[in-house]
């Protein structure tokens, strides 16, 4: 079972201690540092970020632009699931999932109707796991050239 904590002094430390395996940095833009220093860079996509803890223990980072006005392509939304991270040494167990799963809950209940995320393409890539989530393509693009998909929160 996940919890998403706020980000507090405390929470922020346990968030720098993780990593993002090598081979996943090229899809969701570096390590956690980097990707938490992004949010504060846009504030007009109303970044939403959230630490993912697991058995008490920090696993985990999610960053969402929450009801935003969208401005493609820099700015997609309402609602845009901007970053999932999860620590190398955590990855596989399903707690990916159970974030997205988590955070659609969340959108649905201010009463968003899809949940929008980016993938960078790529055989060894996310669209897979986001497929497998019920995501689907809308064929559009962000400003980086990532295909944007969408879940539906019906």
């Amino acid at each position: 079972m996940i919890e998403l904590v706020e980000i507090d002094d405390e929470v922020r430390a346990a968030l720098l201690t993780l990593r993002i395996a090598p081979e996943s940095e090229r899809y969701v833009g570096g390590q956690i540092v980097e990707v938490m220093a992004d949010a504060e860079k846009f504030p007009e996509a109303k970044p939403w970020s959230r630490a993912v803890y697991a058995d008490g223990e920090a696993v985990g980072y999610v960053l969402l632009s929450w009801d935003v006005e969208p401005d493609p392509p820099d700015v997609i939304g309402p609602w845009f699931l901007w970053k999932l991270l999860i620590d190398e040494h955590h990855q596989r167990r399903g707690l990916g999932g159970e974030v997205v799963r988590a955070v659609a809950d969340l959108v649905r209940a201010q009463g968003a109707d899809e949940l929008l995320t980016s993938v960078v393409a790529g055989d060894d890539g996310p669209a897979s796991f986001y497929a497998g989530l019920g995501f689907v393509p809308t064929g559009e693009v962000d400003s980086e050239g990532e295909a944007i998909i969408a879940m539906s929160l019906h």
